[in-house]
């Protein structure tokens, strides 16, 4: 059984073929830059040249794509975009005018084309991950599954604050099946209101192979607790220090016990301690953080998680993590099957394993391979 993970982040999407055959630490895997930095790069080479850009395709991730895009235009320069590429910088396509990018039909696009430099906007590109494969000699003819994860705001309605809406969103998600694993999907089951989810389930369509599509920090999260020593814990607290969003998860015997996220660029060392030392204790309120221009943060256990300096409690994992490294509260660097870079591969390959009974034992197999001295109740059900 082989089933691709594709962890699609900022700086890097993050690929990993799973197969069954293999010990996890012998799959083949891949780091390579993100679809978002793909776009960009190609948005600045539009802007050297001083050529009119169209965008097509799907929904995908913004940030260094948007950026680029917006020194496009301060240069004078035109951006077309269909409406579902526009949706990447903005639900609102009035907000999306606004900007300076001019929205078009599917029949002006085409005649667009071959008058513009076009990109096709995508967080998820099979036919380049099979053919970067393909140069080294392996197939992905005979897959089981794909699994891909992005971060989604969802589409929050006019008005209504976008990190406002994720938050109800998370909080529905814990309240009604209380696992980390309950943020992936398969793709006939994607909420309509996660519009990224969505996107990539479009973006597979033709594939003919099951599809799981998922949130990346529940992903990185229940990939880093595959650690070894992770894996003997009843209780902890793990935090994904993402590019852009830092997540935390506190976890204990019945699942998700709190959660908060704030964005990276918002916070220091100092104050992540502080919002994790809050979550642990049980008195981090949500307007803490939302008022800081965070996202929010949610407690649904009164029992105290103690985190204090010199006891384990904390693990980190995520591409800047390193921001803990000083940390007074001496986390643990999750190392999951000796890769924190694949982590949410690793919570893709299991949120898969929950999703599709038939790959549960099998893949639930692999993954204690580990040597792990527990189950926590964090894993798969």
């Amino acid at each position: 059984m082989k089933i691709l993970t594709v962890d699609v982040g900022t700086g890097t999407q993050d690929i990993y073929l799973y197969d069954s055959r293999l010990d996890i630490e012998n799959g083949f895997k891949l780091v390579v830059p993100s679809p978002t930095m793909i776009v960009r790069k190609q948005l600045q080479e539009a802007t050297l040249k001083r050529e009119p850009v169209l965008l097509t395709g799907v929904l995908m991730g913004g940030g260094p794509s948007h950026w680029a895009a917006e020194d496009h235009l301060r240069e004078g320069l035109p951006v077309y975009a269909t409406p579902d590429a526009a949706r990447s910088f903005n639900d609102d396509l009035d907000l999306v005018r606004q900007s300076g990018i001019k929205v078009v039909g599917e029949d002006e696009a085409q005649n667009l084309i071959h008058k513009t430099i076009h990109i096709e906007l995508s967080d998820f590109n099979f036919s380049a991950i099979q053919e970067s494969f393909r140069i080294y000699g392996v197939t992905l003819n005979d897959l089981s599954a794909v699994a891909v994860a992005v971060f989604d705001h969802g589409d929050s309605p006019p008005g209504y604050s976008d990190r406002q809406f994720r938050f109800d969103y998370l909080d529905n998600r814990i309240r009604a099946e209380n696992r980390l694993s309950a943020f992936a999907y398969r793709s006939d089951e994607v909420p309509s209101i996660m519009t990224r989810l969505g996107a990539v389930v479009m973006s597979a369509r033709n594939l003919g192979i099951p599809l799981v599509v998922m949130d990346t920090a529940p992903a990185a999260v229940l990939g880093a607790t595959f650690d070894p020593k992770l894996m003997g814990q009843e209780r902890l607290m793990v935090v994904n220090v993402g590019n852009f969003h830092t997540l935390a998860f506190r976890l204990g015997p019945d699942g998700i016990e709190g959660v908060f996220e704030h964005h990276t660029g918002l916070i220091d060392l100092a104050k992540l301690e502080h919002l994790l030392k809050s979550l642990a204790s049980g008195t981090l309120n949500h307007v803490d953080v939302f008022d800081d221009h965070g996202h929010g943060a949610l407690v649904y256990a009164s029992q105290p998680l103690y985190i204090d300096e010199g006891n384990f409690g904390v693990a980190v994992t995520g591409p800047r993590r390193n921001m803990m490294r000083n940390s007074n509260l001496k986390p643990y660097f999750a190392v999951p099957f000796g890769d924190m870079m694949i982590s949410g591969c690793f919570g893709l390959l299991a949120a898969t394993g929950d999703i599709f009974p038939e790959y549960r034992d099998q893949i639930r197999e692999s993954l204690r391979g580990a040597g792990g001295s527990g189950t926590p109740p964090w894993e798969i059900a």
